[in-house]
């Protein structure tokens, strides 16, 4: 498979990432919240996750085995772009503090194993669904859609890291405990 595929199928995870993780905060709050690093509907953390599991593990038959580490493989990657985004920015984007057997609020048992059932679905449903229509585009076509793609997401980086002033207010989301934030705030659902 050619890299123009494999990009357009880390875009397509990203999307499904970032559906997953703001369908849960919107519900979560009630009203509509972008969880993403990035202004657009695009987490690449889940694209780059999904593809590792997909290079890395997809060829493990035994299910408990790709549970296991696809679980371990989500988590690590989990902690360490916690920890970059924490070093680049100065910000959390996600805090499990207050979640049972969490490491440093970076990672926690309930995320790994919903991470680790996503690996086994990746591997075994979603990711041969999409391979199969992402073979039957053209060279072309294929193409065309990764360069206005990557041209969308270049954008949305450049005016994401010239707006990075703007976290705090984008990350009202991330607490600690049921409406506290790290830094003792309470959220905008125990205001009202």
């Amino acid at each position: 498979m050619d890299i123009c595929r494999y990009f357009l199928c880390f875009v397509l995870y990203g999307i499904m990432g970032w559906m997953y993780e703001s369908a849960y905060y919107t519900m979560r709050y009630r009203r509509p919240v972008n969880t993403g690093f990035l202004n657009g509907c695009f987490c690449p953390i889940y694209g780059i996750g999904a593809l590792l599991i997909v290079k890395l593990l997809g060829s493990i038959e035994s299910v408990p085995q790709l549970f296991v580490t696809g679980m371990l493989l989500t988590c690590t990657l989990e902690y360490i772009v916690s920890w970059a985004l924490e070093e680049l920015f100065h910000e959390r984007w996600w805090d499990y503090s207050s979640w049972r057997f969490n490491i440093k609020g970076r990672v926690c048992l309930t995320a790994g194993l919903a991470f680790g059932t996503m690996a086994v679905l990746l591997v075994k449903v979603i990711h041969p669904a999409v391979m199969y229509r992402v073979m039957r585009l053209s060279g072309e076509t294929a193409g065309f859609i990764c360069v206005l793609t990557a041209a969308a997401i270049l954008t949305d980086i450049i005016v994401t890291v010239r707006h990075s002033d703007r976290f705090e207010k984008k990350l009202w989301f991330v607490d600690m405990g049921p409406g506290i934030f790290s830094d003792g705030r309470r959220s905008a659902d125990d205001n009202t």
